[in-house]
């Protein structure tokens, strides 16, 4: 069945729009990720335009997100605190990633900025997850016990805040950086940063696994709305018809994956989403240097 999407302006399968917003919906419940690093790029693949896949994919992450976020609220496996404090530094960051892509998109280059953005920091950030996953499992296997957290230097910032969900007390500084980091990739390429931000949250603020899931999908909702709206108030970018259908699977997807995330090990969790990271950093660069089909292609200017 084909429907015509006005924003994108082109007809796509509506089975293929659901089916796509449930996989992202299946990931959002076990990650704790947006799903955004992989319903953008597919949303590439099909042939949505990257200005209206960016602003409307970080639409779809919002409801996929909050339906999973209703589970760990009831398992109380959500830090509030910590939340809000990555909040505040994601809406600072959204909102400069907005601009900056409002200013690309008027010199022509945005495509090629989504494009590079996602291939540069899915290689890193998948490449890390794995190995480190990989270690943590062989550790596990043969019996050695990990490490005993180090003071680092994150002990010595000022500004310190107790969080009680999740026991640590450590400064706000580096929670808010973290937050705005992810706020600016939100708004430059569509995500929910969730991928870049449960690896910060463990390795890098020292989070409980469990908790982490549960406090990245609380920020990541706001901050996707709020990039939702500055796109679509300054870009007119977003398509109403493509989010819907993506939300209807979405929302229906992270119920599932919900379940599916607490039958399996946290390191297996880890080592799943790295891949899948890779893999899709690897389509992306792919496409980047193989010639496309037709080099030239008709546009008007906005």
């Amino acid at each position: 069945m084909q429907i015509y999407l006005p924003i994108a302006e082109l007809s796509v399968n509506a089975f293929l729009l659901l089916g796509l917003g449930g996989i992202v919906g299946v990931l959002s419940g076990m990650f704790g990720v947006g799903g955004g690093f992989l319903i953008t790029p597919l949303l590439f693949f099909i042939g949505i335009p990257p200005a209206v896949a960016v602003a409307t994919g970080a639409n779809q992450i919002v409801a996929s997100s909050f339906s999973a976020l209703l589970v760990h609220l009831k398992r109380k496996t959500v830090d509030l605190r910590m939340g809000s404090v990555l909040l505040a530094g994601g809406l600072v960051g959204a909102a400069a990633g907005v601009t900056i892509f409002n200013y690309l998109k008027s010199l022509g280059q945005v495509d090629l900025l989504v494009n590079l953005c996602y291939v540069v920091f899915l290689g890193i950030i998948g490449g890390l997850m794995l190995i480190e996953s990989l270690n943590a499992m062989y550790k596990t296997r043969t019996g050695k016990r990990p490490p005993r957290k180090k003071h680092t230097w994150i002990q010595k910032l000022p500004f310190k805040m107790r969080f009680r969900v999740t026991g640590l007390y450590i400064s706000v500084i580096p929670p808010l950086l973290v937050g705005a980091f992810v706020g600016l990739l939100a708004a430059i390429m569509g995500v929910g940063g969730g991928f870049i931000m449960v690896p910060a949250m463990i390795y890098l603020l020292g989070m409980p696994t469990k908790v982490v899931v549960g406090t990245s999908l609380f920020q990541i909702i706001f901050v996707a709305a709020f990039t939702t709206m500055l796109h679509a108030t300054t870009n007119y970018t977003v398509d109403i018809v493509l989010a819907v259908l993506l939300l209807i699977g979405g929302v229906i997807g992270a119920q599932f994956g919900t379940t599916l995330g607490t039958k399996l090990k946290a390191e297996q969790l880890r080592i799943l989403l790295a891949l899948l990271v890779l893999i899709v950093c690897g389509k992306l660069a792919l496409d980047l240097l193989l010639q496309p089909a037709e080099l030239y292609s008709i546009g008007f200017k906005s």
